[in-house]
């Protein structure tokens, strides 16, 4: 049997850029529409009046979403390219230096010199400008910002989640869109928690109590505010 052999093991880092994205989406799709939904519905709108504002708001919180994840992503990305733009100048106008301060960031994490030196040059001659992105700037292939990617993600979970409130709409008995929509919005909200918190390595049933908690406090805020109002109007 050989002494050799390759280790396996799985890790959720490589899925931090889009299941941030997917899970914040699908999150503020179902709380946001469903919200907004109950508290028009408590307030004593009929099924056509909530149906619309419930489309409305999917409409618009895509757009947002979209929006703002590919305004935040894009920033970040624009950070990142200006600093490899002047790392790669650095390694061109001085390839000693660099070498330098990689062999310093090594010995730093505890290499010793010689080591910290050879480790330096070997990465160097494959990947200069790779080496100096992932232990110098902290940019990796599995981290790197992608706007278009985020923002994509993130208008269609937004979509995927308020599905939920807008179909109960359709369904819900009449005199009752407003309790069907919540209960349902809450299950979807505490399984969007569990998955979240499993495909990123989390406790699945902190995730899931975390999500439910404050998807029910916001539920419950809208509502009353659809009952004070809609009886004062």
């Amino acid at each position: 049997m050989s002494l050799l052999h390759r280790h396996f093991e799985r890790h959720a880092t490589h899925r931090v850029g889009w299941l941030r994205a997917v899970v914040l989406g699908a999150n503020d799709g179902a709380i946001s529409v469903a919200s907004l939904v109950v508290g028009i519905a408590a307030s004593g709108a009929t099924r056509p009046a909530v149906l619309l504002s419930g489309l409305a708001a999917t409409v618009a919180g895509a757009a947002s979403m979209a929006a703002g994840e590919f305004v935040s992503v894009q920033s970040q990305a624009d950070v990142e390219q200006a600093d490899l733009a002047r790392e790669r100048q650095e390694l061109v106008a001085n390839p000693s230096g660099e070498l330098e301060e990689l062999t310093g960031i090594y010995e730093e994490r505890g290499l010793s010199p010689e080591l910290a030196r050879q480790v330096a040059e070997q990465l160097s001659l494959h990947d200069a400008l790779g080496a100096h992105a992932r232990d110098e700037l902290g940019i990796t292939e599995a981290l790197r910002a992608r706007p278009i990617q985020a923002a994509l993600a993130s208008a269609g979970s937004f979509c995927l989640g308020a599905l939920c409130p807008v179909l109960m709409i359709l369904l819900s008995p009449a005199g009752q869109i407003a309790q069907v929509t919540a209960a349902m919005a809450l299950l979807v909200l505490t399984g969007l928690g569990a998955l979240a918190a499993y495909a990123g390595g989390a406790p699945v049933g902190r995730g899931a109590g975390r999500m439910l908690l404050w998807g029910a406090l916001a539920l419950g805020l809208t509502a009353l505010v659809g009952k004070v109002f809609g009886a004062v109007v």
